[in-house]
């Protein structure tokens, strides 16, 4: 299989956690945690409908960077690992 292919999937998962910061972002988004409207608090109601939607946005955007990172961080090493093979390091 070609590089490309997996730089490429690298890339799109890269785009899909851009995507998923900028949703984030025009929900509102701001921090991590619970967010409660002062009314909701009053009220000691459950959660409404719309933060259960920014949670799991959320939780996506989270466990998707970590694939991210994780997957550029394999190919990193597969790349390293190909050049030491095939003599591409320079050897001190």
């Amino acid at each position: 299989m070609s590089v490309n292919l997996f730089v490429g999937l690298w890339i799109a998962l890269a785009l899909c956690v851009v995507a998923l910061a900028i949703y984030c972002n025009l929900l509102g988004i701001r921090e991590p945690g619970v967010h409660i409207s002062p009314t909701i608090a009053l009220r000691g109601s459950t959660k409404k409908p719309e933060f259960a939607k920014e949670e799991k946005v959320e939780r996506w955007g989270q466990w998707l960077t970590i694939v991210v990172v994780l997957y550029g961080l394999i190919l990193s090493a597969i790349d390293l690992y190909q050049a030491s093979e095939h003599g591409r390091l320079v050897n001190r």
